[in-house]
């Protein structure tokens, strides 16, 4: 292995130099690395507090980059990332490669092979670490430590100019300190982070930056289950109160008779039960934001105090002649369409105007081309310690049916598909690496992809042969589905409320099942009969 050459250094330079985006530099630095070193995969990953994410990557599959690392889970990134030089591991190393099943040079558990972590240090604080394997045992023996040590210098100077960049872009007017708090809190908390690197996404990221500096109150609106929550915590991170509260608030789950109790506060003996002084959401929220989930449901009387609130920045504590007057910043969401909740007299229309000065809409997953791969990395890597799994995998057949789902109950669904199916592979698997395929999905999917699938297992492979020879699964399930809605919705005489609430589904997921089923409720209760199903009722 001869050193790096002059000429690549200075190619390397051009090239960093030219590039107009970070997603450039790091190809463009991965591309030098495996000109110089013979190796089967390279990855940049930077460091975010406890964890390690993917940058960039060639070798690996797609989802690896949706992954987040824990350093302290994986022996081998805890070596790297404590160490001040390039570390080498023995080809029979027997520590757990985190690699493992996700090679594309290589299917199934890694055999011997060689494999190097160099750590990347910017004013001897660890950013990031760059690893390489090869499927040859012992290539990397003979490098020169000359070579290794302007690679990771290269690497290291690459990492640290887009990190500098990413912060200059976001004129970010916190420290470091609160930063790195804000970082690791959005990684640890489940659903922490907006992933997706669809168009579509790329444009929301961009709106909520541009709108997140400012004041005004915005409107989050978009289907049940597509992270309205994780855009209003976005908003609020990324905005000049992010050092203040965020105050939750499910209108949908509040009483109506507590809903202007809970919103504004209320003093004592205020009204019956009322047995000490209560400080309401706005007050709490002073200084920061409140998020009021659902705000559909929140009815007509509150909402003209709501619109007080909104308006003059005071509110009236129940049971207190005088106002109060709060600091408060209003993001609100609803997966109702509120222009017709106005236009049927169900929302106030100045409500509404005062509500959507921003609007944001959060696309459903159906749309964001790309993106199930990385969410289902990100899902599989937090399922994977929540279950304390060596490591967890999906099948290309799965990853095929994941794809091609429909996804009515969006990302969340998404998730809970993931840790429903890791549970069902794992039952099923002694070996360390557990895969998930089509046998796990099936059951938990309503629908299933059609397609050639002959490059994966022979078991998934004829399971999947199996559902397209019935073709019937699908309409087996609808018939299931209609027949279990018109139950349930005669026993409680055709109120879609109280039926949802029995199915345990969400009240917009119920109808959108039951208009796809032909179902729908006048006076009675009906069936359209254009879709061979079970007749009228």
């Amino acid at each position: 292995m001869s050193e790096i050459s002059s000429a690549a250094l200075v190619q390397l330079a051009l090239d960093l130099t030219n590039s107009l985006t970070n997603h450039d530099r790091f190809e463009r630095l991965l591309n030098t690395v495996r000109h110089t070193v013979n190796c089967d995969a390279v990855v940049l990953l930077h460091v975010q507090g406890e964890y390690l994410k993917p940058l960039a990557l060639q070798g690996l599959t797609k989802e690896t980059l949706g992954r987040r690392f824990e350093i302290a889970a994986h022996p081998r990134f805890e070596l790297i990332s404590s160490s001040q030089t390039p570390v080498r591991f023995a080809a029979d190393s027997k520590l757990a490669d985190p690699y493992d099943g996700l090679l594309l040079s290589h299917e199934g558990d890694l055999p011997v092979h060689a494999c190097m972590g160099l750590p990347l240090l910017s004013d001897d604080k660890l950013i990031g670490i760059l690893t390489l394997d090869s499927m040859v045992p012992n290539v990397f023996d003979e490098i020169p430590k000359r070579t290794l040590d302007i690679i990771a210098a290269m690497s290291a100077a690459t990492l640290n100019t887009a990190i500098l960049l990413q912060q200059l872009e976001l004129l970010s007017k916190h420290n470091q300190q609160v930063v790195a708090e804000l970082t690791h809190e959005a990684l640890v908390k489940d659903g922490g982070e907006l992933i997706g690197n669809s168009e579509i996404m790329v444009k929301l990221k961009r709106e909520i930056e541009m709108v997140a500096a400012s004041n005004f109150s915005i409107l989050i609106e978009g289907e049940t289950g597509v992270g309205k929550e994780l855009v209003a915590r976005t908003l609020h991170r990324q905005s000049s109160r992010s050092e203040g509260p965020l105050v939750y608030v499910n209108c949908a789950a509040l009483p109506e008779s507590l809903i202007e109790s809970e919103l504004f506060g209320h003093v004592k003996g205020a009204f019956t039960g009322a047995d000490r002084n209560r400080t309401g959401k706005f007050s709490l929220a002073s200084g920061g934001t409140i998020f009021l989930d659902e705000i559909g449901e929140l009815p007509l009387a509150v909402q003209s105090k709501l619109l007080r609130a909104l308006q003059n920045q005071e509110i009236q504590v129940v049971g207190k002649d005088d106002v109060e007057y709060v600091d408060v910043r209003i993001l609100a969401a609803t997966n109702r369409q509120l222009k017709v909740e106005v236009e049927q007299g169900r929302f106030r229309a100045d409500l509404y105007h005062r509500l959507s000065v921003y609007p944001v809409i959060v696309p459903p997953l159906r749309q964001r081309e790309g993106d199930i791969s990385l969410l289902s990395g990100y899902f599989i890597e937090l399922t994977r310690r929540k279950l304390g799994m060596s490591q967890l995998t999906l099948n290309a057949s799965a990853i095929k049916m994941l794809n091609q789902y429909d996804w009515p109950g969006n990302v969340r669904e998404l998730e809970h598909v993931i840790s429903r199916a890791a549970l069902r592979a794992r039952s099923e698997s002694t070996a360390a690496i557990v895969r998930i395929g089509l046998t796990h999905l099936a059951l938990l999917l309503s629908t299933n992809p059609q397609g050639d699938d002959s490059k994966n297992k022979a078991e998934d492979s004829a399971l999947e042969i199996e559902v397209l020879a019935q073709g019937n699964l699908k309409q087996q399930t609808d018939d299931f589905q209609r027949q279990r809605i018109l139950q349930t919705m005669t026993q409680y005489h055709g109120n879609w409320s109280a039926t949802a609430k029995a199915l345990q589904m969400d009240r917009a997921n119920l109808n959108r099942l039951a208009k796809r089923l032909g179902i729908r409720v006048s006076k009675s209760i009906v069936i359209d009969n254009n879709d061979g199903g079970l007749g009228n009722g």
